[in-house]
């Protein structure tokens, strides 16, 4: 498991260019909404990508910035990152497109709200720490934030989905984004408060 936390993000290239290739070819001019799903994933490839790889450093901002660590990699470690990513970003976000594919647009839409939200959260972090660059950033701005509204704008304006669904896509997509929130402030805040207190 060692070598899959420590490379797991090296993927991200390959999946992020291979996979838009593939899209682009035979999915952009057949099922154009269907095609948007798909970018919101390999969309976050490249996000991860530039959180991990190149410059990567976001564990290292993360720990000193948001949990106020001394460490860069504590509390939040390669492990857990790999947990929080791979089941939500390689097997969640690109299932929801496969569901999207045979069952139902529905099934994906809520992947561009959480790349909304999730990006969003690197501008908030942006000017929270003195206009900071912080690993994600770019790409947040460049891509996962433009084309997640455009995505929700053009399932809207098309009438791709009902209202109910479009709520439950938010609803969905507030909750991926907070499972990461809740994972670092509910469960390593504390841990690192108890750890700190049964160490003195």
């Amino acid at each position: 498991m060692k070598w899959l936390y420590d490379n797991w993000m090296k993927a991200t290239p390959f999946l992020a260019v291979y996979s838009f290739i593939l899209v682009l070819l035979y999915l952009r001019d057949v099922n154009y909404a269907l095609y948007l799903i798909w970018l919101q994933g390999i969309i976050y490839w490249a996000h991860e990508f530039e959180e991990y790889v190149m410059p990567g450093g976001f564990l290292d901002f993360f720990n000193r910035n948001m949990m106020k660590s001394d460490g860069g990699e504590y509390p939040l470690t390669k492990a857990g990152s790999f947990w929080i990513n791979i089941p939500l970003v390689y097997i969640a976000m690109p299932f929801s497109a496969l569901l999207a594919h045979f069952f139902g647009l529905k099934f994906g839409l809520w992947t561009a709200y959480f790349s909304f939200l999730n990006a969003f959260a690197h501008v908030v972090m942006f000017f929270k720490f003195g206009r900071k660059y912080n690993p994600g950033l770019v790409v947040s701005i460049l891509l996962n934030i433009p084309v997640g509204a455009y995505t929700v704008w053009y399932f809207i304006s098309n009438n791709l989905v009902s209202g109910t669904t479009n709520v439950v896509s938010i609803i969905v997509g507030i909750l991926a984004q907070a499972s990461m929130m809740i994972y670092g402030f509910g469960y390593l805040v504390p841990k690192m408060k108890r750890e700190k207190a049964l160490s003195k």
